[in-house]
């Protein structure tokens, strides 16, 4: 899957040397490579969200006996877990959110930094296809495993 990945960014980055061939494809990773800062971060936030939404509720137990050895410092060490506090499909809309918001983050991310580094918009632009390209790729991935997985 990392080999996915890092052949679709690559694709992008040699679409992009079409428009720019003044500049290396290693050049050009490099210094696109902020725009998938936004979709990393998206994919922690769908990755552990239910963690964080279910497990969370432990840490007041898990607090108010930090030994481990039976102490109820706060009071709180028989309470349990809801798991009614989300749905799957309640988990599964924050996730779909998530990867969409972060690659459309991470397009935003990448034509600004085409702006910055183009000397006209036309050419920040002309680029940008390429890259656009490889964020729906990534989105489309993104949504389908999250479709495999509601199949399972």
């Amino acid at each position: 899957m990392i080999g996915l990945v890092a052949g679709i960014y690559r694709l992008g980055v040699a679409g992009m040397r079409i428009v720019d061939p003044k500049r290396s494809a290693g050049e050009l990773a490099l210094r696109f490579s902020i725009s998938l800062v936004p979709i990393a971060l998206a994919y922690v936030i769908a990755h552990y969200f239910s963690l964080i939404v279910y497990q969370g509720q432990a840490v007041p137990a898990l607090a108010s006996d930090p030994l481990g050895d039976g102490s109820d410092i706060f009071g709180v060490g028989n309470t349990s877990i809801d798991y009614s506090v989300v749905s799957a499909s309640g988990i599964w809309y924050v996730q779909v959110g998530a990867l969409v918001l972060g690659h459309v983050a991470g397009l935003i991310v990448a034509h600004d930094r085409a702006v910055a580094d183009y000397p006209d918009a036309r050419t920040a632009v002309r680029s940008q296809l390429w890259m656009l390209g490889v964020m729906v790729a990534f989105t489309c991935l993104g949504l389908w495993i999250l479709s495999a997985a509601m199949q399972g």
